[in-house]
C-alpha cells in the first residue's frame, strides 16, 4: 500500500462529471447550439473545446464566426439547458464530502461552471454547509487548463496550492490541477494518468475516511493509496 504524506489540508473538486454526471447535458446543449447554425460539432471539438472548457473559450472556439448577438443566443441556449436539466450525483460523492465535513477538513469547488448551477448541484447534493471556498467561471480570466482557478482556491483558503487534494475529470481540469502544484486524482480514464494525474478512479463509492488517535485523517482512496489529511480544527 502507497502511503502518501503530503501535507494535504483541503480536498477540492471539480463539478461536471465530479459532482455530478453531467456530460450528455453539456454535450447536448452544444450541440443543439450548434444545429441552430448549421454548425457540426465532432467529437474532437467535444473533447477539445466543450469538457473542462469555459462557456468563453467554447463560443471563441467553435462560434467565433458568429454575430456576437448570435454567439449570445448560444450561451444562452446552453446556460438555460443546464440549469434547467436533471443530474445524478457521482456515486458516493456526496457522502464523501459529508465525510470530509464531519472529520474538520476543508472542501471546496473549482468550477467552470457559474453560480446559478453551482448553487443548484450543491443544493441538490446537500453539500451547501459542507463547502469553504468555491471558485467559479467569473473568478478568473484564464480557466483551465492555466492553473489560475486552483492557484485562487489555495490563495482563498490561506494554503499553499502543493497542499490540495483535487479530483477532475477532464484533461483540461487535470492539467490545471498540476499546473498549480496540487496532488490530482482522476476520474474516468487512464488517459488522465497521462496528464499528471497520481491515479484514477470510476466514483467516490469505494473512498472512506477516518480520523487517527494523532489527530490526522487518513482517506483511503483504492487499496493501494492512502492520503493524510490535516483538518482544519
Amino acid at each position: 500500500m502507497c502511503n502518501e504524506h503530503i501535507p494535504l489540508s483541503a480536498v477540492l473538486f471539480d463539478m461536471d462529471g465530479v459532482l455530478i454526471d453531467s456530460n450528455p447535458v453539456i454535450e447536448r446543449a452544444w450541440t443543439e447550439a450548434a444545429a441552430m447554425y448549421g454548425i457540426d460539432i465532432s467529437n474532437e471539438d467535444i473533447v477539445q473545446h466543450i469538457h473542462g472548457q469555459p462557456g468563453h473559450h467554447t463560443i471563441r472556439a467553435l462560434f467565433g464566426h458568429l454575430p456576437l448577438h448570435e454567439q449570445n443566443n448560444v450561451q444562452n441556449h446552453v446556460i438555460y439547458v443546464e440549469n434547467t436539466a436533471e443530474y445524478a450525483p457521482i456515486p458516493g460523492v456526496a457522502k464523501l464530502i459529508a465525510s470530509l465535513h464531519s472529520a474538520g477538513v476543508t472542501v471546496g469547488i473549482v468550477t467552470s461552471g457559474w453560480k446559478e448551477k453551482i448553487e443548484r448541484v450543491a443544493a441538490m447534493l446537500d453539500i451547501s454547509q459542507s463547502v469553504s471556498v468555491i471558485v467559479e467561471r467569473d473568478d478568473v480570466e484564464r480557466g483551465k487548463p492555466f492553473p489560475d482557478p486552483y492557484l485562487v482556491a489555495a490563495r482563498r483558503l490561506n494554503i499553499p496550492a502543493r497542499n490540495a487534494l483535487v479530483f477532475e475529470d477532464s484533461v483540461s481540469g487535470v492539467t490545471s490541477a498540476v499546473a498549480a502544484g496540487a496532488y490530482c486524482v482522476g476520474l474516468g480514464a487512464a488517459e488522465l494518468l497521462k496528464h499528471g494525474a497520481r491515479l484514477t478512479l470510476q466514483d467516490f463509492t469505494g473512498v472512506a475516511i477516518a480520523a487517527t488517535e494523532a489527530g490526522k485523517v487518513v482517506m483511503t482512496i483504492d487499496s493501494q493509496t492512502q492520503l493524510e489529511l490535516k483538518p482544519c480544527r
